[in-house]
């Protein structure tokens, strides 16, 4: 089954796991396709899975209290994508999460992945290990914005998810780098910051 070597390709890479704690994971997920343009989550309800993205492309926005879309996060292939605050507090989410592409995923209900770190123990270290490094990317992203100007922002942007830029429209990257789809088209077209 394709998805599940894909899910072990992925857990692999921070612990090794037998096949049967693979199958035993796996077989907790279930398997969802959104559309594009469908919501994962939308902002006044409870974020009740994490995700693994098999294939496709989302984005986390909430909306300003100017009306505006803020882009906080996008997601590709390989990732995993949650609301943690909405997840782990049970509250309900002031972001959403939207299919920018046919998405598939595996998501995993918080009770279901609970008892899977209580049977399979090394998976809780290979999700505090996926967690670590989600926040070590907010971490970057904050100094990322704090230490960069827009041009730059542009460049890291890129060099970093090259593919993105044809993938996702120009203005949500305007959104997610904080400036308007008119700079972003002058530095892209004149290279200012």
């Amino acid at each position: 089954m394709k998805e599940k070597e894909q899910l072990a390709e992925y857990l692999r890479r921070y612990e090794k796991l037998s096949f049967s704690e693979i199958d035993y994971f796996f077989n907790l997920t279930q398997k969802r396709k959104f559309s594009k343009s469908e919501f994962l989550l939308e902002a006044g309800k409870t974020c009740k899975h994490q995700y693994f993205i098999l294939s496709g492309l989302t984005r986390v926005f909430h909306i300003d209290h100017k009306g505006n879309e803020k882009i906080t996060q996008f997601a590709v292939e390989n990732w995993w994508l949650t609301n943690w605050d909405s997840y782990k507090g049970e509250t309900p989410s002031k972001s959403y999460i939207q299919a920018l592409e046919n998405t598939t995923v595996l998501q995993i209900g918080k009770a279901e992945l609970e008892n899977a770190f209580l049977k399979v123990p090394i998976l809780e270290r290979i999700f505090r290990k996926i967690t670590e490094n989600w926040l070590i990317a907010i971490q970057k992203h904050s100094e990322f914005y704090l230490n960069m100007d827009s041009k730059s922002r542009y460049d890291q942007f890129i060099s970093t998810l090259p593919n993105f830029s044809q993938r996702v429209p120009q203005y949500m990257i305007a959104s997610y780098l904080e400036v308007t789809p008119q700079h972003l088209s002058t530095i892209r077209s004149k290279g200012i910051s």
